[in-house]
């Protein structure tokens, strides 16, 4: 019973998925920079090496590539080699920088999804330098965007030495250049010599900074994609959380289902959908497979079915069977705040490598989630972020537990 219901949870969860990231409209950015800026590392450390090692580019003008990959909501336009000597250059480029944006823009009232949704400039911060006609290339484009809603961030790349960043930034700011934000970075470790290493830092700012300036439509596909901060993938998920334990909540009740099944209705699997679409796993049966057999198939069969069902059926008059009985709004929100959480929890452990996936399915590893999921469900933690008074069903669910 148990298996099956894993394999129907699954299925039902990666349909929830699948159209989770369908609905997620494409990401389009913007990267300018001069050779040698770093532009490739910096886009790999934000959404890992995907979309840069396999995307596929097309040129859109003389001078700016648009590069995408397959079932990936995310659109890069890249200037490779991007030089701003002489006039004809800079008038050229800033010429086609300005019109890809107008026409993403325009073209967007029709649905196409082309608007650049943000533009990073690169400066390397190991140049020292950022040139005048750098700061009037920036001018100019800005000036004739404004209307477009295309914020411009730039990053300090190979900032080895924050000083030297700091003294790069102070030189920009004072050009009081229409922006909305200069980030120093490093994108990947660097090694100084055999035994010092400068770590990375900076690219979960950026990841920040980006999601706050993005249209509210467009964060939750940043969030999905970005691989640079894991707080914010975290914030987004228990987002989707609240959501669904409020749904539970203002619903008033939900029906219980046979003593071994999951009380899982279709609030609760859009719920662990969005939590998967939130830390961009893997649209793979196989892969999600494994992470929900030992969430769902775990604390979902074994917890919520034996353990919730028999403590509540001890403050249900009369009840002999399950058939036919409801829980209350604030036990429903209780509930689908744990799972939620519980959910929240493996994938966090997942993402930061303390959890592996060949870990889930092992007894340690099912026994730690259904720990998880004990210790959400006691926190009685409503949607408001108020403590309830425990109740003895919560009690009961714990003596249970502990008796297992």
């Amino acid at each position: 019973m148990a298996d099956y219901l894993t394999s129907d949870v699954v299925d039902k969860i990666l349909n929830s998925v699948k159209e989770e990231y369908e609905k997620l409209p494409k990401l389009n950015i913007m990267i300018l920079g001069k050779t040698g800026v770093g532009k490739s590392t910096l886009i790999n450390s934000i959404f890992g090496d995907s979309l840069v090692r396999t995307g596929i580019g097309r040129p859109v003008t003389s001078d700016i590539v648009k590069v995408e990959k397959k079932d990936f909501p995310l659109a890069l336009y890249d200037t490779p080699g991007l030089e701003l000597t002489g006039d004809n250059a800079y008038d050229s480029l800033s010429k086609q920088v300005i019109d890809v944006i107008r026409e993403g823009f325009e073209s967007s009232v029709n649905g196409s999804g082309n608007e650049i949704h943000c533009l990073l400039y690169c400066v390397s911060s190991a140049s020292h330098r950022f040139e005048p006609s750098e700061a009037a290339f920036l001018k100019k484009i800005a000036d004739k965007v404004k209307g477009y809603n295309v914020p411009v961030i730039i990053v300090l790349t190979q900032s080895f030495s924050k000083r030297d960043a700091a003294e790069l930034r102070g030189v920009i700011e004072a050009e009081n250049l229409p922006i909305s934000s200069i980030v120093p970075v490093l994108a990947q470790d660097y090694e100084i010599d055999v035994d010092m290493v400068k770590k990375a830092y900076g690219i979960d700012d950026l990841a920040e900074i980006i999601a706050e300036i993005l249209p509210e439509a467009i964060q939750n596909t940043f969030i999905a994609l970005e691989k640079a901060n894991l707080k914010l993938k975290i914030k987004r998920a228990r987002g989707v959380v609240a959501t669904a334990a409020a749904g539970a909540l203002a619903t008033g009740a939900i029906p219980l289902p046979i003593a071994d099944a999951a009380v899982l209705v279709p609030d609760q699997i859009a719920m662990l959908a969005g939590i998967t679409s939130a830390f961009g796993f893997p649209v793979d049966k196989g892969a999600l497979m494994t992470v929900i057999s030992g969430t769902i198939g775990s604390a979902g069969a074994t917890v919520l079915g034996r353990n919730v069902v028999s403590g509540l059926l001890k403050l249900i008059p009369g009840a002999g069977t399950v058939a036919g009985a409801v829980v209350s709004g604030a036990t429903a929100a209780a509930i689908t705040y744990a799972l939620g959480e519980a959910y929240v929890q493996v994938l966090t452990a997942v993402s930061r490598g303390e959890m592996k996936m060949s870990d889930i399915n092992t007894e340690i590893g099912r026994e730690e989630i259904n720990r998880m999921f004990l210790e959400k469900l006691k926190m009685r933690r409503l949607p408001s972020g108020e403590a309830e008074e425990e109740s003895e069903v919560f009690k009961d669910i714990g003596d249970d537990s502990e008796e297992r």
